[in-house]
């Protein structure tokens, strides 16, 4: 502590040929709609330039006060490696800056997780790492229900969404008191038998906000044995978004027959379904 060095006593190998000078990680800060600042965690590869032209891929959550981990992942050197950009928005509703940046995304201040993502998304674009015409965005559960949401306000901003296990139907399963994720949830979204709550959380929930408009390129995925969110939530979005969307855009549901709300157990079949959500984004970012 006295000197600020640090010595390193151990790392983990990394197979493959891995080489950590090749990439580089920053942190950046994105302005709000009410003027806050959010951060965005990227890393990508030295040889990528901020030319308006790279695929990027972000991800949020943004719920429950969870911070989202900015930690080595060896499964994100496929994306990498192929030159994408990954960007992590650190938007209102988690807990990396705090009590309050939970607290004041939740509640009847929920939909300042939305917006949050939406300018994290228009910041990359605004800075030339990426286009709405290259950018994929993801996220599972209440990360899913920020997709739902996001999607639903502004389509045109993304080019292709994977929605894993998401928590859509917001309204009525909360609502409904013999499923686990319901009145527990009360403390985090409010309780819709509150008219107040109720009007708010319709407002943008992204089963109830689904519109006759051109959606992006979505893969929505679910677990026939989730027990947070049932497989019919997802199961009914889309059918809604089939039946309003005016695009030709490919929609897919992936119902995985055997699994819960964490997807496949088992280290390869997880990586197989993490490398069915890979091909599936790579196939519309050219």
């Amino acid at each position: 502590m006295d000197t600020n060095q640090r010595t390193l006593k151990k790392a983990t190998e990394v197979l493959g040929g891995y080489d950590p000078h090749q990439y580089i990680s920053q942190r950046l800060m994105a302005t709000a709609q009410d003027g806050t600042k959010i951060p965005i965690s990227i890393v990508y590869k030295k040889s990528v330039t901020p030319n308006g032209q790279n695929p990027l891929f972000l991800t949020g959550y943004g719920s429950y006060g969870y911070p989202y981990p900015v930690t080595f992942s060896s499964n994100l050197l496929s994306l990498l490696d192929r030159g994408i950009v990954y960007a992590i928005a650190h938007v209102r509703g988690g807990g990396e800056m705090g009590r309050k940046w939970y607290e004041d995304g939740k509640f009847l201040r929920k939909k300042n997780t939305f917006t949050d993502f939406i300018s994290c998304a228009e910041y990359l674009i605004q800075e030339n790492w990426t286009s709405s015409n290259k950018l994929a965005i993801s996220g599972g559960s209440a990360g899913g229900l920020l997709m739902g949401a996001v999607i639903n306000m502004r389509p045109d901003l993304f080019k292709v969404v994977v929605a894993a296990v998401p928590f859509v139907d917001v309204v009525t399963t909360i609502l409904d008191t013999s499923l686990p994720l319901s009145a527990i949830e009360w403390e985090e979204w409010g309780n819709p038998n509150d008219p107040a709550y109720y009007e708010y959380i319709k407002s943008y929930s992204p089963y109830d906000n689904v519109t006759a408009q051109a959606y992006p390129h979505l893969l929505i995925t679910a677990g026939l044995n989730d027990p947070r969110v049932k497989y019919w939530e997802p199961a009914k979005w889309t059918a809604k978004l089939r039946t309003l969307k005016t695009d030709d855009n490919i929609l897919l549901l992936k119902t995985n027959m055997d699994a819960g709300h964490s997807g496949a157990s088992g280290r390869y079949e997880s990586l197989k379904e993490l490398a069915f959500e890979y091909a599936f984004v790579l196939s519309f970012l050219g």
